[in-house]
């Protein structure tokens, strides 16, 4: 009954906020309260809400700081080079940039953290994609896949958690993996290119001259429109609807505003530029990114001070510290708020025993023929269930017992982790990581959007990646 009600209330979950009937935060909310009622354990739900909640805890404190600190580096101007070295390069080319969104990607998940990667690629290639009115979509997923494949690091969290479930050397799973890893972040390349020749064929290819040219007409035909919409001379509400409006002068006066701080990245006049402060700004970002790599001091620890810290250097006054952390308030409330409400999700899925009676029905519906193929049996399971439950469920919960089951038939425990990471492409875009909020809050792409552009995608680089494994004899 627990193995059914689970995987319904997954399925719940999913419809609704595919469908754009609930919105994530409400239903990672209300379905589980719901559902925690149905298994008539109603009564504990605040227990499974403050266990949740104490174990995301960290990981929320982490990016709130995180997103202030990379929101105010986006500020005072560090990432302006990137964006116009990849400009430069792309020449507003739609082809290249989606690939340099994956490439970007794959190098900044170096540090290991998702959420860092995610604030880093999407501050850096928001502007270009809104620029160019390309889709958004296209810039999470291939984001997420990229990272995925990067996850397996050592340091990233799935591979040390194998390691550490079955007792095995995290160097001698990971090591071997990198050729079949390789072929699937060469996968994620390819698959963003032709992402990107599909991109071209809808826009074309602009130079960035004719990209600012149309901005600023675009920008000029919205102040015609505001000043005919409020003048009162000939200016209505259906006047600036035919002009290309969508509403009252004042609602397309906001939205303006909106989209004018939202292209700020590369404004060269902007006066939260700090020119002088760039290189003490870099190594500071750098410096913050090894502590993370060495593990010297707690993540959550590293952007606190490191949020402070730039906060004084580049705005010495209070009021622009103010300032600035409004600016970011709605960033900061909108994915913090997202993590405890993911919190009430996993809280009551493992505190009602549903992550445990779904697992140990997985392995049961094993066929026992498939016994000497453990290895391959994990490999595709890693998919669903990385997907549909938390690493540290699927590794600590339903792999030891895969594990049992392949030694039985001659199969080595490290084959078993290593086909365990294949899934990690696809589990980067569940809706249980909470990395994947900061994802499509920051590129402001509904999350029910985002899975049904990348779940198809991530899941054929896992394919891949498992395909590899096999044909090189590692899984």
């Amino acid at each position: 009954m627990l193995t059914i009600l689970g995987f319904a209330m997954i399925a719940t979950f999913l419809v609704l906020i595919m469908m754009k009937k609930m919105s994530p935060i409400a239903a990672l909310v209300l379905i589980p309260a719901l559902f925690c009622v149905f298994v008539g354990k109603g009564a504990k739900l605040g227990d499974y809400v403050i266990e949740g909640v104490t174990g995301l805890a960290p990981t929320a404190a982490m990016l709130m700081f995180a997103i202030v600190y990379f929101g105010v580096m986006i500020d005072v101007g560090l990432f302006d080079p990137i964006v116009r070295g990849i400009l430069k390069f792309a020449k507003a080319d739609p082809m290249r940039i989606v690939v340099g969104t994956a490439i970007l990607a794959a190098i900044v998940s170096l540090d290991g953290d998702g959420s860092t990667t995610f604030m880093i690629t999407v501050s850096a290639m928001y502007p270009l994609y809104k620029r160019l009115k390309m889709s958004l979509v296209v810039m999470t997923g291939v984001a997420a896949m990229a990272n995925g494949v990067m996850n397996t690091l050592p340091w990233g969290g799935p591979t040390a958690r194998a390691a550490t479930a079955l007792k095995v050397d995290a160097s001698e799973i990971f090591v071997p993996m990198i050729p079949a890893l390789a072929v699937g972040l060469l996968a994620v390349v390819v698959l963003s290119y032709f992402l990107g020749l599909r991109e071209r064929k809808r826009l074309g290819v602009l130079t960035l001259d004719q990209v600012l040219v149309e901005e600023k007409a675009e920008e000029k035909a919205t102040e015609t429109v505001l000043v005919g919409a409020g003048s009162g001379a000939g200016g209505t509400g259906k006047d600036a609807v035919a002009t290309g409006g969508s509403g009252s002068g004042a609602d397309a006066e906001d939205d303006d505003e909106d989209e004018k701080k939202r292209f700020q990245v590369l404004d060269p006049n902007r006066p939260t530029l700090r020119p002088k402060l760039y290189w003490f700004n870099a190594l500071l970002t750098v410096a913050l990114l090894t502590c993370m790599i060495m593990e010297w001091l707690p993540i959550p620890v590293l952007f606190l001070l490191g949020a402070a810290l730039v906060l004084t250097v580049n705005f010495p006054h209070i009021p622009d510290q103010k300032a600035r952390l409004a600016a970011h308030a709605d960033n900061v409330l909108n994915v913090s708020g997202m993590v405890f409400a993911a919190a009430v999700f996993t809280g009551v899925l493992q505190g009602t025993g549903m992550v445990d009676h779904m697992a140990k029905w997985m392995v049961d519906v094993i066929p026992e023929g498939m016994g000497p193929h453990m290895a391959l049996v994990t490999g595709i399971l890693s998919l669903p269930l990385t997907y549909f439950m938390s690493n540290d469920g699927f590794y600590f919960g339903v792999l030891p017992v895969l594990a049992e089951a392949g030694a039985a038939h001659g199969v080595t425990p490290l084959e078993m982790a290593r086909a365990s990471l294949v899934g990690q492409p696809l589990h980067m875009s569940s809706p249980l990581v909470p990395a994947v909020y900061v994802l499509v809050g920051m590129a402001k792409v509904e999350f029910g959007d985002h899975t049904r552009f990348v779940v198809k995608w991530a899941a054929l680089t896992c394919l891949v990646i498992l395909a590899a494994g096999l044909l090189f004899g590692i899984i």
